[in-house]
């Protein structure tokens, strides 16, 4: 499966969870307290990275698919930020940046 990849800085984390908690229909599927949060649905892995002084920005999309090897990252030619990474790849990811995660 292939999913969208949307990730974006928000001023408060748990009003934040709670609010794309709604929008989504569903809890996070992973949690870092004060940190960050992501949702994985059907079609979309939503993140978000509490970073008040970026709030409401978009930090980079991408794609999460279970057939991309690794995790990887470049630039289009507007220099945003586009990931590619396996479900499993993302998930270490998360735990390298953040350490010890809930789901």
């Amino acid at each position: 499966m292939k999913r969208f990849h949307i990730a974006l800085a928000v001023n408060n984390l748990q009003a934040s969870i709670a609010d794309y908690t709604q929008r989504l229909g569903q809890d996070p599927t992973v949690i870092v307290l004060d940190k960050y949060a992501m949702w994985r649905t059907d079609l979309l892995n939503f993140s978000i990275n509490q970073l008040p002084e970026h709030a409401g920005q978009l930090r980079h999309l991408g794609f999460e698919d279970e057939t991309a090897q690794g995790f990887s990252s470049e630039r289009d030619a507007n220099g945003i930020e586009w990931e590619l990474f396996s479900p499993e790849a993302q998930d270490e990811k998360i735990a390298e940046i953040y350490g010890v995660v809930s789901d």
